[in-house]
């Protein structure tokens, strides 16, 4: 096996070492990559970038301390030729929209990562993109909804929490009224029949998180 002189550099951050340890062993018989950093969370992920200045940097999206996606915006606002690999359980198109907003190349499915993530690794290290196809259907399917407000999120978070609109509205300090209003939108906007559909497709979308 020839090795290459200038293999692709990786940084790999995720907080479940055995995730680490799988794209490790991918990695490892590949001459032309090799991993000169890990990070276990968010913050540990930003230091290792200023330390190592990676080609390739893979990051979970779901992190302690600091998230994938704000990790992403904060490489990116520092270093804008990052090229980052959001890895995730996550097919929801609202996250895939904040990843992609935030700066990644390219969103990766971590249930494909054993089929997918070398060829990933080598596209985005050329600067290419790479969204799979279940994940760009996710995004070409609500392409032309309407977006819910940062407001109606919240009020949305609440009421999965299982708040009464009366509770929503003393929570966020705003009318029982308002409240309703917030809720006759986020139905309109999400399709759904009633509170607890508008909630089962948010977190299916991953609008929200419990």
């Amino acid at each position: 096996m020839t090795v290459d002189p200038n293999p692709i550099r990786i940084l790999v951050a995720d907080d479940h070492p055995l995730l680490r340890d799988g794209v490790a062993g991918l990695i490892a018989d590949q001459p032309d990559m090799e991993i000169i950093a890990e990070a276990t969370n968010g913050a540990e992920a930003i230091e290792q970038f200023r330390t190592h200045r990676p080609d390739v940097t893979l990051l979970d999206l779901q992190m302690p301390v600091i998230s994938g996606i704000d990790a992403t915006i904060a490489i990116r606002e520092e270093f804008p030729g990052a090229r980052i690999v959001v890895l995730t359980t996550y097919a929801g198109d609202a996250q895939i929209l904040q990843a992609l907003r935030a700066g990644a190349q390219a969103y990766l499915l971590k249930s494909v990562l054993r089929r997918e993530l070398l060829d990933t690794i080598r596209a985005v290290h050329k600067g290419q993109k790479r969204i799979p196809l279940e994940v760009a259907s996710q995004l070409a399917e609500h392409a032309a909804d309407d977006e819910l407000t940062a407001r109606e999120i919240e009020v949305l978070g609440l009421i999965a929490a299982g708040k009464a609109n009366k509770m929503v509205a003393a929570d966020l300090t705003i009318t029982e009224e308002t409240v309703k209003g917030h809720v006759k939108n986020i139905l309109s906007k999400l399709g759904a029949n009633d509170r607890t559909h508008a909630v089962t497709i948010a977190l299916k979308r991953g609008i929200i998180k419990l």
